[in-house]
C-alpha cells in the first residue's frame, strides 16, 4: 500500500506504528527532560529517552518498534504508556496490540463481519422516530436507519445502499465539509475508530479495502491516517449546517448492540417543544422514507 499502507503488516509492525506516532508527539519537557543543545531531528522523544524512562534497554525498544520483538511483558507494556503519558482508549489500545503482536504466529483467518441487523432492531430504529438514528457496522458501514437517521447526513441518500458509509461520506461526500460544524473533529474521531480497529484486525477485509480507497482519494484521510489518534466520543452534541432544516445542534449517544458483533446504534435527540424538536419532525416528515432494509415507501404526510 502507499504511503504507509493499509491497516496491514505484521501484528509486531502495527505495534511498533503506534510506539512510533506516540513518541513523535511527546515532547522531552512533557516528561521533564531537557531540551538539550542543537536542533534535534526527530519530532518529540528520541529512542533512548524513552526507553530510559520505561526502564528498557535502546536496544530492546528498538526492536519493539520494528516489529522484531513481539512478547512485552504487561509491566513492560504498562511502563511505555506511562512513559508516553497514554491513559484511557490509548494505553487500552496498546496492551490490545502488545497482546495481539504476542500471538502473532499463530494463524487466524481474517474476520468476517455480519452485516445482518436483527428485526428487533429494525422496529426500535422505527418507534425512535422522529428522533434520527442508524446502526453502523465497525467499519461504519450504514446497515439499517429510520428516515431522519439517513437524510441527516445530507446527499448519502443519493449514493447506493452499499456504498454509504460514514467515513466515506465525511471524507469524499461534497455535502460534508458543509454539513458538519466541527468537520476536523467529525473526521478525527472517524480515523480513530478505524485505527482501533486496525490495530486488533489489521487484515479484516472491510476495514483493508476501506483504508485502501481513502488514502487514495484523500489526502486529509492520509494526513489523519498516520497520526495514529485512537480516541473517540460516544455522547456530545453536534452542529450542522443541513440543507434542509437550517443550522442546528442535537444531542447525541453511541450503543453498542450486544449480539452483533461491532454494531452500534447511533441516536440523535432534542427536547420536545424546542426549535431542534421541530428540525426532527422535518427530516422525518418526508414524502418517501427508506426502511432499515432499503426499500421506498410512500408515506402519509
Amino acid at each position: 500500500m502507499a504511503r504507509e499502507r493499509r491497516s496491514g503488516g505484521s501484528d509486531g509492525s502495527e505495534l511498533g506504528r503506534f510506539l512510533r506516532a506516540r513518541r513523535a508527539r511527546v515532547t522531552p519537557a512533557d516528561v521533564g527532560l531537557p531540551q538539550g543543545p542543537g536542533l534535534r531531528r526527530t519530532p518529540g522523544l528520541r529512542r533512548e529517552e524513552l526507553a530510559t524512562l520505561a526502564g528498557v534497554s535502546i536496544d530492546y525498544y528498538t526492536r519493539l518498534e520494528r516489529g522484531k520483538e513481539t512478547n512485552p511483558s504487561p509491566s513492560v507494556v504498562d511502563a511505555l504508556a506511562t512513559a508516553l503519558l497514554l491513559a484511557g482508549e490509548e494505553h487500552e489500545h496498546l496492551r490490545d496490540l502488545a497482546a495481539r503482536a504476542a500471538r502473532s504466529n499463530a494463524t487466524e483467518p481474517p474476520t468476517v463481519p455480519s452485516r445482518t441487523v436483527a428485526r428487533g432492531v429494525e422496529l426500535l430504529l422505527e418507534s425512535m422516530r422522529p428522533c434520527p438514528a442508524h446502526v453502523v457496522s465497525r467499519t461504519m458501514e450504514l446497515l439499517a436507519w429510520n428516515p431522519g437517521g439517513l437524510r441527516l447526513m445530507a446527499g448519502m441518500e443519493d449514493w447506493p445502499a452499499g456504498q454509504r458509509n460514514v467515513v466515506r461520506y465525511v471524507f469524499l461526500h461534497p455535502a460534508a465539509r458543509a454539513l458538519f460544524d466541527d468537520w476536523e473533529n467529525q473526521i478525527r474521531g472517524c480515523v480513530a475508530r478505524l485505527r482501533t480497529l486496525a490495530g486488533t484486525d489489521p487484515a479484516a477485509p472491510d476495514l483493508t479495502g476501506l483504508v485502501d480507497e481513502l488514502l487514495l482519494k484523500s489526502p486529509d484521510f492520509a494526513r489523519l491516517w498516520e497520526q495514529y489518534d485512537v480516541k473517540g466520543n460516544t455522547s456530545g452534541r453536534k452542529t450542522f449546517h443541513h440543507p434542509q432544516v437550517g443550522e442546528v445542534t442535537f444531542g447525541y449517544q453511541v450503543m453498542e448492540l450486544e449480539g452483533a458483533r461491532g454494531h452500534r446504534l447511533v441516536a440523535y435527540h432534542a427536547e420536545p417543544g424546542t426549535p431542534e424538536y421541530d428540525a426532527m419532525l422535518l427530516l422525518d416528515a418526508t414524502a418517501t422514507r427508506e426502511t432499515s432494509k432499503g426499500a421506498t415507501l410512500e408515506t402519509s404526510p
